[in-house]
């Protein structure tokens, strides 16, 4: 049987013929991009389970697409567990890793199924001690990475010298310590930070058994691993280099962890807005469009991205031009000093990479409608299967 071909939606000719069938602003989702993603880190972190971190994209499709590549998942909200138990997956495919919740957080993780979740301080941990002896923790570590676009250490995560008396505290209130976690920070440039991390993590799990203050059998590094938004970086398999050799070197009873979220659903996706108007202002044509910063270029301001833009209009002459959202809002600009064919109401403007952290941050302010999300390829080995989301 001759094997079905999959549509590439991100080409001109289908982005059109999805915006006629389900109008602008569009957030395209191609999850054959998603199981390519997924099996390029699988390859370059083979002993690592990776859990697809739903908070860059809450989407059931990749969700799906990540359950079906044999992944794991990685909550942090009830409202994500909500929609995971939705969908069917089994909870013990599932971790929460927030640092910080209400102990109805807790309970409503434990009642679903899930049982391994995170802790960074002895307030966090006592939350447990009321709730359930079948939680098991993962004590989050803080390791400071400046370099990192998003450095998620500030945040979350305890010294590496405060580790131990938190084990102790785990263990003299009867709560199972499964292991540890850290996150050195987003948009990383080399692995060198998460090889670090591991180090360390490593030398204190190995102290905490000697101590016999829990299993400390798992070790979760996080996520962070690059992608491009018009800026080369490192292909996924030199960036996991010399992490998967520090991986090697952990004790073979040690189950290895992450949490991919932006390399996984990032590249996977597109945004499409239309040309609402126009306006000549100093010397430059303003075009203003259906989608901006409070909508899908929303991680412009969140997330610190850049996306890539391009207009689907041919033209050899190229003018100075502005992109602007569609609020009254002064700030909701997209890009400025861009080069771009002179362009007219209706026609079409493409942000590249824009999977994660996009349409999740996104808001309605102006009541201006969010993009809807078009899955295309929900099905692996489907010929062009297409959902559109929310229904």
């Amino acid at each position: 049987m001759r094997r079905p071909r999959f549509i590439d939606p991100f080409q001109p000719a289908q982005v059109r013929r999805l915006v006629r069938e389900f109008g602008s602003p569009l957030l395209i989702l191609d999850c054959e991009r998603v199981r390519v993603q997924f099996r390029k880190l699988r390859k370059a972190l083979p002993r690592v389970d990776l859990h697809y971190a739903l908070k860059s994209m809450p989407h059931p499709a990749v969700v799906q697409a990540v359950i079906e590549e044999g992944g794991f998942l990685d909550l942090a909200t009830t409202g994500e567990m909500q929609l995971v138990q939705r969908l069917g997956i089994a909870p013990d495919r599932c971790i929460h890793t927030h640092p910080i919740k209400r102990e109805q957080d807790i309970a409503n993780a434990l009642q679903f199924g899930v049982r391994l979740l995170v802790a960074d301080n002895p307030d966090e941990v006592r939350k447990f001690s009321r709730l359930s002896a079948a939680a098991q923790l993962l004590l989050r570590v803080s390791f400071r990475a400046p370099g990192a676009v998003c450095d998620l250490s500030r945040k979350f995560g305890c010294d590496p010298e405060d580790l131990l008396p938190l084990a102790r505290l785990a263990a003299d209130l009867g709560i199972g310590v499964r292991g540890l976690s850290f996150h050195v920070g987003s948009q990383t440039a080399d692995a060198s930070k998460h090889v670090e991390a591991l180090a360390a993590c490593a030398r204190l799990m190995a102290a905490a058994r000697r101590e016999r203050l829990g299993a400390f059998d798992t070790l979760d590094i996080g996520g962070g691993f690059p992608i491009e938004y018009g800026q080369p970086v490192q292909d996924i398999g030199r960036f996991c280099a010399p992490l998967r050799a520090a991986v090697a070197k952990l004790p073979r009873r040690v189950r290895v962890i992450a949490e991919p979220g932006r390399y996984i659903v990032g590249p996977s996706a597109i945004g499409v807005a239309s040309v609402m108007g126009r306006a000549r202002r100093e010397g430059r044509w303003w075009y203003y469009l259906d989608d901006g910063l409070y909508g899908s270029y929303s991680g412009q301001l969140f997330d610190h991205a850049r996306y890539p833009v391009e207009a689907l209009r041919d033209g050899a002459e190229r003018l100075p031009s502005v992109l602007a959202g569609p609020t009254c809002d002064s700030i909701d600009v997209i890009a400025e000093n861009l080069m771009l064919p002179q362009l007219k109401a209706g026609d079409l403007v493409v942000g590249r990479a824009m999977g994660a952290y996009t349409w999740a941050c996104a808001s309605e302010f102006n009541l201006f409608p969010k993009a809807t999300v078009v899955a295309v390829n929900t099905r692996a080995g489907d010929t062009g299967s297409v959902t559109p989301w929310p229904l």
